[in-house]
């Protein structure tokens, strides 16, 4: 009898060595991370990492406290270890990737540690709660999170196969961006979700805008655009709905203000080895004559954007057709080359490889679009006589009929059909 309970206890006292040393073995084996070495930083990473030394090595209070902190940083972005560690990895911009992404072969030595290192972040990633909770003695809850039986190394390898479409790093999560402080560009976590089947009886204007686009994303020569017209007519809405509609073919757009011209050639340096396609987009631009940031678009666009770096186009929007705001004053005095720098002030336009117009609509189109968004928005119990009559008494008060305008009077409108129904 005694010598059975010390062979049972001998026997548990080898289990868990071996648990201890296959945790040790498994937080060594993160720490060894060389391509993915970032991944180390992040909060949820590093929490598992420690929860692993201690459970190797802490006493039970630790264990329990290094386990919990881990898993509650985990639940703060869903739950699943798995689902959370494929993402990071994704996201990741290791050297491997970006040599992909320059469309050059990576070194033997870097297909080694891109394979081992899927190893052990698959081992990571599939790794269930209980066999991290199995190791804290005593009669506790123990939270549990979930896992999932999956290849990473299948994962990344399709990821790699269609980078082109997916993109790598913070461009493989989002769509749009924007410009921020110190250059360093921002996703917009909220895009725009408007549709081209939203914007109504600008067929035309949309089909030249999207031909280009697809010529770039085809890698044929694409122009930079200009987009002008009134307020209003859905300039930038139709650049923004543009991008929704090729986001999955590989398209994204950085929003650049006026202010930021100056940044553009240091952004085409930084996008030109990526293998996705952009839009830097320039909305509501002008200039006044003395303005430094023309300079830096001129410059800009003289250089050709588009065969500097075949992955970029810039698509800019203005209420004005010549950009530069013009005074009287401009075409009088004693400048003997007076018609030299008028050219100037108006050429800017002329760089644009195309330029469309918008024109604000008439009566008809503006009512168009608003039976259009009408219906899209499921108001189907009103006449439409009095849809139209209501439309023309809102465009009357804000100053005249455009596409914002009968956007912003549908948005009212739904929301006067839900606070009826609401009653």
């Amino acid at each position: 009898m005694q010598s059975s309970c010390r062979a049972a206890l001998t026997e548990l006292s080898l289990n868990k060595i071996m648990e201890n040393k296959k945790l040790k073995t498994l937080g060594l084996r993160l720490r060894s991370l060389t391509l993915f070495r970032e991944l180390l930083a992040d909060p949820i990473i590093n929490a598992l990492g420690k929860c692993v030394d201690t459970l190797a090595e802490g006493d039970n209070s630790e264990k329990i406290s290094a386990y919990c902190e881990f898993v509650s940083l985990l639940y703060k972005k869903g739950g699943n270890l798995s689902k959370y560690l494929r993402e990071a990895v994704r996201d990741s911009e290791n050297v491997y990737i970006r040599t992909v992404g320059k469309g050059e072969k990576p070194a033997d030595f870097l297909e080694n540690a891109l394979k081992a290192e899927l190893n052990i972040l698959e081992e990571i990633a599939t790794l269930a709660s209980k066999e991290l909770s199995k190791i804290i003695e005593g009669e506790i809850f123990l939270p549990e999170y979930q896992t999932e039986n999956f290849s990473l190394s299948d994962f990344y390898r399709e990821h790699i196969a269609s980078i082109g479409k997916k993109g790598y790093g913070v461009y493989a999560r989002y769509r749009m961006f924007y410009l921020g402080a110190d250059n360093k560009i921002v996703p917009v976590h909220s895009p725009d979700e408007t549709k081209l089947s939203s914007l109504v009886d600008y067929e035309r204007e949309q089909k030249i805008i999207l031909d280009n686009t697809r010529a770039l994303l085809a890698g044929k020569p694409a122009a930079n655009i200009l987009l002008t017209g009134d307020a209003g007519t859905g300039k930038s809405s139709t650049v923004k709905a543009i991008v929704n509609e090729l986001y999955t073919e590989g398209l994204r757009i950085i929003e650049v203000r006026k202010d930021q011209l100056h940044s553009i050639a240091g952004l085409l340096d930084t996008l030109s080895e990526n293998p996705l396609k952009f839009i830097l987009f320039v909305d509501d631009l002008s200039f006044q004559k003395d303005d430094d940031n023309y300079s830096a678009l001129k410059a800009v666009l003289e250089g050709s954007v588009s065969a500097k770096s075949q992955n970029v186009v810039i698509y800019a929007t203005s209420n004005r057709r010549h950009i530069v705001k013009e005074k009287f004053s401009d075409r009088e005095g004693d400048d003997i080359h007076r018609n030299d720098t008028m050219q100037e002030m108006v050429s800017l336009s002329e760089r644009f490889g195309i330029h469309v117009t918008f024109k604000r609509p008439d009566k008809q189109t503006y009512l168009d679009i608003v039976r259009h968004l009408a219906i899209e928005a499921g108001i189907n119990d009103m006449a439409e006589d009095e849809i139209d009559l209501l439309a023309e008494q809102y465009a009357l008060g804000r100053g005249g009929r455009s596409a914002r305008a009968a956007k912003q009077f549908v948005d009212g409108l739904i929301a006067s059909v839900k606070e009826a129904k609401d009653q």
